[in-house]
């Protein structure tokens, strides 16, 4: 499956928004994601299809100002 995580594009065999940030190697419970521009809860990530296509953004928390 063809998929754009954070502007670059990806060609993986992951089911799941939960399957794709394990496969990434993001962690954490405090990661923020987003598909196709709407917001995916920490708890639907298991739930969650992915399709062909999808645009997928992962953002986490950053420190300093």
């Amino acid at each position: 499956m063809r998929i754009l995580v954070n502007g670059q594009e990806h060609d993986l065999a992951t089911a799941t928004l939960s399957q794709l940030l394990t496969v990434l190697d993001y962690e954490g419970d405090w990661l923020a994601t987003a598909v196709n521009g709407d917001l995916v809860h920490a708890e639907d990530r298991s739930d969650f299809q992915l399709k062909d296509f999808d645009k997928i953004e992962v953002l986490s928390p950053m420190q300093g100002g």
